[in-house]
């Protein structure tokens, strides 16, 4: 190999290491490592965390290395060169780096958390609270989930399914796409472990990663709480308010860690998480350290979403990339019992089923029927086909939308078009918003309407599709022309700033505030509904968000959305992205793009490099590693 220093220079200038993977390197080197695989190795890895990967692959780094010309090392002499190193170490060794069995090098922080939650998970799904009466258990699970009428004589009741599932685990993982009920099937499944605790109140706790996760979660909550067949202590029991996990772990300023953790554990005998495919591994580790050892864990999502914007796909990795398992046979005959239906496992799909690790998969739940988008057409069928790798069937559900009115396609504009393609639109959905002079009803009209961007750079990117709607309101005359901040004007925080309460993902709107003589404040929906109202200057770093990518999308939802996809196929662009796109709109979704990047996009899978899947099921998806 070249210098390390030369090598790594070389990387940097063709954009495959940022400046902070060059720093890293340098650090090892100046700690006395001056292997030149070691550092080369070094780089990757911190490059793979800023990419969502948890580790690297060893062999996955060369061949993408020996693609660009870089003549990598082989993998297996790589290995032994980095096993040779002080600087690494194998799992259960402090050192900076960590390469484990299976050729994947960590920064040790990671693999800590990795390792952390791996253990924390198995010890979760090992653990039985007691099984319930089951007089008790039957009535209770009948009178909660009373068969809806509108699902199919075909369909089985997966919401009563994970109510049993629950009532006899410590985990429970329940996944399913918009529309299954997942929020609806909590909020009965919180009334019957309340009535299991008798005149015990329980001790819940509600969170989500995001504050508008939390808040969509809260007002979920109080709407399916109303109408439960139950005493009133018990619906007075279920908590009304939620929380970001930030929040409810005690976040600490200026400090990456927490008030609560294994020290100082919380207090809760539940604690139910939403969208939890936005968790990254970082923080879903510290929240299982901060539970007690008794605490049951609910955790709900949607499996097939895009992972995290930080590193790891936990949600993923617990539910096997997508696998169907069934329940184990002694627990299906249980379920059986409390459901009076026979129960043949979850693996009911159209992908692969295994035997999988009995603990876990016997805490797993899949809510497959859409309520919302349970028909043959619109955006159910639009999303369903993308989920399933079926373009031909995508583009046909999109092309012929219009005739169910939930879903529209459009060729996309070129790059000096688009301001004008998006006028019209814009002036539309924006304008009642940007007229408004109360704050709820400010809120109220943003939230209707969202442009969701595929890339976040390029003539198809947030930066310039939200200067092109500036660009369109000014000519409409909705806006001054040049101003950063103007009444109306929507900002999505990007960075937390624990101080003021604010967190990556939130969203405010710059109206002016009476009760400081007409200035511009930023108001944002506090956690009791009500609104909170800062400076400008006070922000932490945040952009103009009238049109954010898919990523930043994910634990909210607007009656309408524009997908922006672009005319150019882009390695960013996945099924798991046009999914979650699609399925953030709740009555009308349009897609603007082209058939060559729509069908490109759903043959490419997001793929995030991590040992936790293997770690929970084994590394062929059935095995016993790690529980």
């Amino acid at each position: 190999m070249m210098d390390a220093a030369e090598s790594l220079r070389a990387l940097r200038s063709r954009g495959l290491l940022t400046d902070l993977d060059v720093h890293f390197a340098g650090l090892l080197r100046r700690l006395g490592e001056d292997t030149p695989e070691v550092l080369l190795a070094a780089a990757l890895a911190s490059r793979a965390t800023g990419e969502g990967h948890v580790c690297v692959s060893l062999a996955d780094a060369a061949e993408d290395l020996a693609e660009v010309g870089a003549a990598p090392p082989a993998p297996d002499a790589w290995g032994e060169v980095l096993r040779a190193s002080r600087a690494v170490g194998a799992p259960g060794e402090f050192r900076p780096l960590v390469l484990d069995g299976a050729g994947r090098l960590y920064l040790y922080r990671y693999f800590a958390y990795e390792r952390d939650l791996a253990e924390d998970l198995a010890a979760r799904a090992a653990r039985e609270p007691g099984a319930p009466d089951l007089g008790w258990a039957k009535e209770a699970l009948g009178r909660f989930f009373p068969r809806p009428p509108s699902l199919p004589p075909e369909e089985p009741d997966a919401q009563k399914l994970a109510a049993a599932v629950t009532l006899m685990k410590s985990l429970c993982v329940l996944s399913g796409g918009p529309g299954t009920g997942k929020t609806t099937t909590v909020v009965r499944i919180l009334a019957l472990l309340q009535e299991q605790a008798g005149d015990r109140p329980l001790r819940v706790a509600l969170a989500a990663p995001t504050g508008k996760a939390a808040a969509r979660l809260q007002e979920a909550v109080r709407g399916a709480r109303a109408g439960l067949p139950c005493a009133e202590a018990v619906r007075r029991a279920i908590p009304e308010e939620a929380s970001t996990l930030h929040r409810l772990l005690g976040s600490r300023p200026g400090s990456p860690e927490f008030r609560h953790g294994r020290e100082n554990p919380l207090p809760h005998d539940v604690v139910v998480v939403d969208e939890v495919s936005m968790v990254d591994l970082a923080l879903m580790a510290k929240l299982t350290r901060a539970l007690r050892p008794e605490a049951r864990l609910i955790l709900l999502g949607d499996r097939d979403q895009l992972a995290s914007v930080e590193a790891g796909a936990v949600l993923g990795d617990l539910c096997d990339t997508g696998r169907d398992h069934g329940y184990s046979e002694g627990f299906a005959r249980t379920l059986e019992e409390l459901t009076g239906k026979a129960v043949g496992g979850t693996g009911t799909g159209n992908r692969e089923r295994g035997t999988g690790n009995a603990r876990l998969r016997d805490c797993l739940a899949l809510l497959r029927w859409s309520y919302r988008f349970g028909g043959s057409g619109g955006i159910g069928a639009a999303s369903r086909a993308v989920n399933e790798g079926r373009s031909d069937d995508a583009l046909s559900a999109l092309s012929v939308g219009g005739q169910v009115g939930q879903v529209g396609w459009r060729p996309a504009p070129t790059p000096a078009g688009l301001a004008a393609a998006l006028e019209e639109r814009v002036t539309e959905a924006f304008g009642p918003g940007l007229r408004a002079a109360d704050p709820s009803e400010a809120f109220r009209s943003f939230a209707r309407f969202r442009i969701l961007c595929g890339r976040r750079e390029g003539p198809y990117g947030v930066a310039a599709v939200n200067r092109a709607v500036e660009n369109g309101l000014s000519r409409r005359g909705l806006l001054e022309p040049g101003r950063e901040w103007y009444a109306g004007r929507p900002v999505l925080v990007t960075r937390n700033d624990y101080g003021l309460r604010l967190y990556n993902g939130d969203v405010g709107l710059a109206l002016p505030d009476a009760g400081a003589g007409g200035a511009l404040r930023v108001f944002f929906v506090a956690a009791d509904g009500g609104v909170r109202r800062l400076a400008p200057l006070r922000l932490p770093a945040c952009e103009t968000a009238y049109a954010m990518t898919v990523h930043r999308s994910q634990g909210s939802e607007f009656e309408e959305v524009l997908l922006l996809l672009g005319a150019h196929p882009s390695r960013v662009l996945t099924r798991e992205l046009v999914y979650t796109g699609l399925t953030r709109a709740r009555s009308r979704v349009e897609v603007w793009g082209t058939e060559e990047v729509l069908r490109a996009a759903v043959r490419a899978r997001t793929r995030r490099a991590s040992g936790l899947r293997d770690a929970l099921w084994g590394p062929d998806g059935a095995g016993e590693a790690g529980l």
